[in-house]
């Protein structure tokens, strides 16, 4: 049998941005040179950036604020589209990115979970067979049929987190998910995380906690200035962005 091919595969990435929001091509800017696509004003936050992640990996991206990490993140869930280069992913993403986005404020949490679930690919008898443990997970049997928008933000995430990580995705995308909510219920998120990776799913995690990124990831990938500065062994990768910002 063939080598399997790669959970995400980024060639020559760029993105850039203008003026607080998303800079637009426009149809001349397609055929243009590089000095007239660089305009007053733009910034790339990520350029040239190229890796591989292959199945069942566990890579950690670090970086200080504003590096580009979550609109990396972005970029492989498929919300953000590249001005340069390409990003390709194998199999679906399951996204625990901006946890509460995409849930309605005026449905109940029931309408919610079967709304969310649905809308990531979830069929009707596979939500009717997940809900029970969904809302469990969350936490949120007496508030089932309370309005979104009236639940407190822990409740938010902890419905988020349980819908999402239940997804039968290959590829987990993490995105500073686990700096939310008490002790407990990130312990419980620990576990769950845990439980994916033993089943041989894909992790792709932005964090600031140097433990989390530790217990989780053997791999590391280390943003600077829109650019990949380290692709190498998580320990590696993390003492040289330590020392680069001591």
């Amino acid at each position: 049998m063939g080598e399997r091919e790669p959970a995400i595969d980024v060639e020559g990435l760029g993105v850039r941005f203008r003026l607080g929001r998303r800079g637009r091509r426009s149809f001349k800017d397609l055929f243009a040179g590089a000095k007239r696509r660089n305009r007053p004003g733009e910034f790339w936050a990520l350029r040239e950036v190229s890796f591989t992640v292959h199945q069942g990996e566990a890579i950690g991206v670090v970086g200080r604020n504003g590096q580009g990490k979550s609109t990396l993140l972005k970029l492989v869930a498929g919300v953000l589209l590249p001005d340069e280069g390409r990003v390709r992913v194998n199999g679906g993403v399951a996204p625990l990115i901006e946890l509460t986005g995409g849930f309605v404020g005026d449905l109940t949490v029931r309408e919610n979970v079967r709304l969310t679930a649905g809308l990531h690919g979830m069929s009707r008898a596979e939500v009717a067979a997940r809900y029970d443990e969904m809302i469990a997970f969350a936490e949120l049997a007496k508030f089932q049929d309370t309005p979104y928008k009236h639940l407190s933000n822990g409740m938010k995430v902890r419905l988020a987190f349980s819908v999402v990580s239940l997804l039968d995705e290959p590829i987990l995308l993490v995105d500073e998910v686990l700096a939310v909510g008490d002790k407990a219920f990130r312990d419980k998120c620990y576990r769950r995380i845990d439980e994916l990776l033993a089943e041989g799913r894909t992790l792709f995690f932005v964090s600031h906690n140097e433990k989390d990124l530790r217990r989780f990831c053997t791999r590391g990938l280390y943003l600077d200035k829109g650019g990949l500065v380290l692709d190498g062994p998580i320990g590696e990768v993390l003492d040289r962005y330590n020392a680069d910002n001591s």
